[in-house]
């Protein structure tokens, strides 16, 4: 599986988060921390944004770091993506992305193959 494919299923190639920290894009950063914040209802900062995947080596962001439930499990469970655990199907946390997130599915999907 590409790398840049995090543990949800999510594509960190296409991630305004990654996209900021490879082109030391503030008004970028400002953007992602104000929605991220909104989503995840913590307060996150400009300068918390800076990561380069969360499954690559090299810096990730606070949240992706250790704050994402969904990261911390699939380290738990020593899996390369949630696409590889039996019980994603039916899963709640990784579930919150992928209701909302076809592409995110489809790549976790291709996975288990």
């Amino acid at each position: 599986m590409k790398k840049l494919i995090a543990y949800c299923g999510l594509d960190c190639e296409k991630c305004d988060a990654r996209i900021a920290t490879l082109n030391n894009d503030n008004a970028l950063r400002e953007k992602v921390a104000k929605l991220w914040s909104e989503l995840n209802g913590v307060e996150i900062t400009s300068e918390m944004i800076n990561c380069e995947g969360c499954r690559s080596d090299g810096i990730k962001s606070p949240y992706c770091d250790v704050m994402c439930p969904i990261r911390q499990c699939a380290l738990g469970k020593a899996i390369e993506t949630c696409g590889k655990c039996s019980a994603m199907d039916g899963c709640q946390t990784v579930g919150m992305v992928l209701a909302n997130n076809a592409e995110a599915l489809g790549n976790l999907k291709s996975s288990k193959k």
